[in-house]
């Protein structure tokens, strides 16, 4: 068994940020990665262009500089694993923690890596940083496991001149939609609003209307689609039920935290299926369990994931620091 001072599961920009935070208050915590460093981000569109300022994505005082106004998933992965070895933060990737228990005031940590094989950590401290977008909002339909069905948009190319349906309003399903009609994709968006969003990015929305109007792109409002096959998609709209020519779907609506691990792990659940925690210290009911990143978001993830989520390992290394002070006195 590995013995740690704590322990970050998940390294995406708010689990690297916690880390370097504990490494401020003189712990040395182990940063345990099921993928690679920022996974979530290099699963991102190949040429996407963040919504934040490079100044907002900034971890550990390491300064995030970009040619462009707004910088790209590229860059972006260059900053963050810089980051964690100008700090030598201690990444173990490649391996899940899948469960986690107490024991006489420590936890126990039982991981498995990509070859099957298992370990055991305790520690005194756990930081849950694993994010959302392992974990995509299914649609609940007949068809949603056929192979032409993703949850995740990465570039446009292997859809040209292909009939693709759009599931969702956000910046995601507007951003794949424009990438996808520039390449000759036949694009329809699936929303079930009744306007568009008001998340959308403003210097972005003028452009979608625009295709829309021209009938470029092909917007249906108050729709969802309720069945898909292999060569056509069944919507419900206001008019009622239409089946569509379809060849590929991608379904953008959103993702949820990994409810069975938390809850696995002795983290109570709010009404609306978020985790339960202290928004000043970031600790669970679970005393010793903290939570960092999107995890924590509820209803903003958008918001929350990096440019606030970033602070998050503060207000635990505070919190940790307390009750050391406390002990000691």
């Amino acid at each position: 068994m590995q013995i740690e001072e704590a322990i970050i599961i998940g390294a995406g920009p708010c689990g690297l940020a916690a880390a370097i935070e504990l490494e401020r208050i003189g712990l040395h915590p182990l940063v345990i990665e099921k993928r690679n460093i920022v996974h979530s981000i290099s699963q991102y569109p190949t040429y996407m262009h963040f919504f934040s300022t490079p100044e907002l994505l900034e971890i550990g005082d390491i300064p995030f500089t970009t040619a462009n106004d707004k910088p790209s998933r590229l860059e972006a992965l260059n900053y963050y694993r810089t980051a964690a070895q100008r700090h030598q933060i201690r990444v173990q990737a490649y391996e899940a923690i899948t469960s986690i228990t107490s024991e006489n005031g420590a936890f126990i940590l039982h991981g498995e890596d990509r070859f099957g094989q298992k370990s055991l950590y305790k520690s005194r401290y756990v930081v849950i940083a694993t994010g959302y977008f392992d974990h995509p909002n299914e649609l609940g339909i007949p068809g949603e496991q056929l192979n032409k069905v993703s949850h995740f948009f990465r570039e446009s190319h292997p859809y040209v001149g292909m009939k693709v349906a759009i599931i969702g309003g956000s910046n995601s399903a507007i951003d794949a939609a424009l990438e996808l009609e520039r390449v000759g994709a036949e694009v329809t968006v699936v929303y079930r609003g009744q306007d568009y969003s008001a998340s959308i990015k403003p210097w972005v929305k003028p452009g979608f209307q625009s295709k829309v109007a021209k009938g470029s792109i092909r917007m249906l409002f108050q729709s969802t689609v309720i069945a898909i096959a292999n060569n056509d998609i069944t919507v419900r709209g206001p008019e009622g039920e239409t089946r569509l020519p379809n060849d590929f779907v991608l379904a953008l609506t959103g993702f949820h935290p990994d409810r069975n691990f938390l809850t696995s792990s002795g983290v109570s659940m709010e009404e609306e299926g978020y985790p339960t925690f202290q928004e000043d210290t970031m600790e669970t009911n679970v005393q010793g369990i903290y939570l960092a990143g999107v995890v924590a978001s509820r209803h903003e993830a958008n918001e929350i994931f990096i440019e606030s989520g970033r602070y998050h390992g503060r207000k635990i290394a505070e919190h940790i620091l307390s009750k050391k002070d406390i002990a000691a006195t």
